[in-house]
C-alpha cells in the first residue's frame, strides 16, 4: 500500500461510515450534509438537497465548533455527513472534523455518485460554496 492508502485506512478506522440508505435516514433526521466537491462537479452532476457546499479549503474553519467562522448551530454534537464524489476525500475530511471535536462526523460510502446511483433525491445545478 502507498502512503495515501495507509492514511485513508487510518482515517476510515475511526469512522462509522454510512452507505446511501443509512445516509438517507440521517438526512431525513436532520443531519448536516457537507458537500466538499468543487462547484464544477456540483454543476455537472447535481447535489443532495439541503446539503451545504463547503469546498475543502474552508472546511475546518466552517466546522470547528470553537471557531468564530463556523456555520451557525455547529456544536460538538452535530451529526455531520461529509460528501465527495466517490467517498475518498470525504473520509479524510470526516476524520479532520472528528479531530476538531465533531465526534459524530462521518462520510458517505461511495460519495455523491453512490447516493445518486441508489436513486435517492438530487437537485440539479451547483450551489456556490460557502466561503
Amino acid at each position: 500500500m502507498s502512503g495515501v492508502d495507509d492514511l485513508l485506512a487510518a482515517a476510515r478506522a475511526g469512522l462509522e461510515r454510512v452507505d446511501p440508505e443509512r445516509a438517507a435516514t440521517l438526512h431525513a433526521d436532520g443531519a448536516l450534509f457537507v458537500d466538499i466537491r468543487p462547484i464544477a462537479n456540483r454543476e455537472a452532476e447535481g447535489e443532495i438537497p439541503d446539503s451545504v457546499p463547503i469546498e475543502r479549503i474552508h472546511f475546518e474553519w466552517r466546522l470547528d465548533p470553537a471557531s468564530e467562522h463556523r456555520l451557525p448551530g455547529i456544536t460538538e454534537d452535530t451529526q455531520v455527513v461529509v460528501v465527495c464524489n466517490e467517498g475518498y476525500a470525504s473520509s479524510l475530511a470526516a476524520r479532520d472534523a472528528q479531530l476538531l471535536g465533531l465526534h459524530r462526523a462521518t462520510d458517505l460510502i461511495g460519495g455523491y455518485r453512490a447516493w445518486k446511483a441508489a436513486g435517492l433525491p438530487v437537485r440539479t445545478g451547483g450551489t456556490p460554496a460557502i466561503p
